[in-house]
């Protein structure tokens, strides 16, 4: 297989990017949106999975990217369960990262369902202070042909921002 190549797909938000706009916020309570509602308060962080994927596209083109996987089971409150604060979000993010190798880089992608649904994957769209509360604006990820993608670009900007690796262009 060729040299590795970072992906051309530039991330919504790095595991980085995301603790960086939660660590001021820690006492708010933390709220997913997604799918056209709100994440019920009683929400379960299930598992953080720390994943790094090799891939080959439909053109033959070798893709490398790490990706931080949150599986979050929405479900109602329960008595004297309220929202999860962001500093509880954290704590479990730093749970994690004391037994597994977490890359600030990686792309964050969270995995979602009530009981009985089935999962959807979502990427970050926006980290917002709304009302009293961190909100996770959540947006669906949809299947992308990434040679297809390229092929769409403006020439010179087929990779994204400057911080991509040139090589993906090629």
């Amino acid at each position: 297989m060729n040299a590795p190549v970072t992906s051309m797909i530039q991330p919504d938000h790095t595991l980085g990017q995301l603790r960086a706009r939660l660590e001021p916020h820690t006492a708010l309570p933390l709220v997913f949106n997604y799918a056209g509602r709100s994440i019920q308060p009683g929400y379960h962080v299930t598992e953080i999975k720390a994943a790094h994927f090799s891939a080959l596209d439909c053109g033959g083109n070798p893709d490398q990217w790490a990706e931080t996987v949150l599986q979050v089971e929405d479900l109602p409150a329960r008595e004297g369960n309220d929202t999860m604060s962001v500093g509880r979000f954290l704590s479990i993010l730093a749970r994690v990262e004391q037994a597994l190798s977490m890359d600030p880089s990686s792309r964050v992608t969270i995995e979602i369902s009530r009981p009985g649904e089935a999962m959807q994957v979502f990427d970050i769209a926006r980290v917002e202070k709304g009302q009293g509360r961190m909100e996770l604006e959540l947006a669906m990820r949809p299947a992308i042909c990434k040679p297809r993608h390229r092929a769409s670009q403006p020439e010179g900007a087929c990779c994204g921002p400057a911080t991509q690796s040139a090589a993906c262009c090629a």
